[in-house]
């Protein structure tokens, strides 16, 4: 028979109460956890040396991750597990399916397990910005984990070719088209390399999003009931994006996701925007000093958190909910969190793993890995939604539209504005 207790301290968790198992001594609770991988990297491997580590300091639970894929993937795995009544106890999953999990009666927020005064300082613990997506209807419902923002990733030695002080990265919209057109390398017709790429595959809300955001318009309501896209600030966004390929700065149309990292370390492009969560990718391959920035601003900064935090499934056993919230808690300590940044180039989710030696020391020698974290004092929530595929489905299908010239960036948005509110609408009679 397995009992769970609150009391006991977890090892690593010095200063917070968790739970722990007794059980039979040859009594083993295996704790399925499904991981997306979705940025190159060794990922995988650092995942399996955490669940080892954890069944190390605690015997009787077995931490086993399943890689289900891209983001997209996972969400629809572990959907369709639990339907079938065999949900994965613990999922990393992306922090914008909040809305469609609690529709689908498919989580618990993690209030309801961790009550104690300890559990909720910790609950507490993480940036605000990064809790934002999963705080909702008075519960904290996921905990930030693999999360990130978008960066400025800026080649130096290309700057001082071209005439800029490579210690300069551009503040503005107006000074990153500026700039991004003396970087630009020419010959007749052929590009070597481009100004700046911002690419639009994939998940382009996300980069729009970013600018959307410095143009003032955040896309969604707290609410997840309602959306901007045809608001003022949202359409001169996709404009600006648009332009950056008429002007010359850019690649004209959608350019790919992939590829972007790659043409930035191959001196393809000077400028890229893409996740903190490439950062390590860079610094390996990178043959050339670079520089990470804030995004450029136009009415002010501003940038969408992203990434993927920890969930319990609902149907799982009690005995199962206890291990999947005692992993977490083990995972989530200021070391771990430390270690898991400098590993990957996500950011370190709680303040407190900033202020350990680890990451102290790393700071010092590397200060581009703290630019993402200052950014989230001007960060928002990423878009979130009832119904989150239908409404950003249509709304990259737009984007790309634009991006692609079939379309101009005002009907563009207007027709994704109109689904969203037709999607939206029986939620916003609940």
């Amino acid at each position: 028979m397995i009992t769970l207790t609150r009391r006991a301290t977890v090892a690593g968790l010095t200063s917070l109460a968790a739970p722990a198992i007794a059980r039979a001594a040859d009594a083993k609770l295996t704790i399925p956890f499904f991981f997306p991988i979705a940025v190159a990297g060794p990922v995988t491997k650092i995942i399996d040396g955490y669940a080892r580590d954890f069944h190390a300091a605690h015997p009787d639970i077995v931490i086993k991750p399943i890689y289900a894929g891209s983001y997209d993937d996972t969400i629809a795995k572990a959907l369709t597990a639990f339907k079938s009544g065999n949900p994965p106890p613990l999922a990393m999953l992306g922090a914008i399916q909040v809305f469609t999990l609690i529709d689908q009666d498919a989580i618990i927020p993690f209030d309801s397990l961790a009550t104690s005064a300890e559990d909720k300082a910790w609950m507490n613990g993480f940036f605000p910005a990064f809790l934002a997506n999963g705080n909702v209807q008075g519960h904290t419902w996921s905990i930030p984990f693999q999360r990130s923002t978008p960066i400025l990733y800026w080649n130096k030695a290309a700057f001082k070719a071209s005439g800029l002080d490579p210690e300069k990265p551009p503040a503005t919209w107006d000074q990153q088209a500026a700039m991004g057109k003396k970087l630009v390398t020419r010959s007749g017709t052929d590009v070597s390399r481009w100004g700046v790429e911002i690419p639009g595959s994939g998940g382009s809300y996300w980069l729009y999003q970013g600018l959307a955001i410095e143009a003032g318009q955040q896309l969604m309501n707290a609410s997840g009931t309602e959306t901007y896209f045809d608001r003022p600030g949202a359409i001169d966004a996709l404009e600006y994006w648009v332009n950056l390929g008429r002007q010359g700065v850019s690649p004209k149309g959608v350019i790919n996701w992939g590829a972007t990292p790659n043409d930035f370390v191959a001196g393809r492009t000077a400028m890229m925007w893409t996740t903190t969560g490439n950062l390590s990718y860079v610094r390996k391959r990178a043959t050339f000093d670079f520089g990470v920035a804030m995004l450029p601003a136009d009415k002010h900064r501003g940038a969408p958190t992203g990434g993927a935090n920890f969930h319990i499934f609902k149907t799982s056993s009690k005995a199962e909910q206890e291990a999947a919230l005692m992993f977490t808690r083990w995972v989530t300590s200021p070391e771990r969190c430390a270690a898991w940044s400098i590993a990957t180039g996500y950011v370190a989710t709680r303040p407190d793993a900033w202020a350990t030696s680890t990451m102290t020391k790393y700071v010092a020698g590397f200060p581009q890995a703290a630019v993402a974290r200052d950014q989230l004092k001007y960060a928002l929530p990423e878009l979130s939604t009832h119904a989150n595929q239908q409404v950003t489905l249509p709304l990259n299908a737009a984007l790309q539209a634009a991006l692609a010239g079939s379309k101009t960036a005002k009907s563009a948005l207007r027709e994704a504005q109109a689904n969203a509110t037709r999607v939206l609408a029986p939620y916003r009679k609940a």
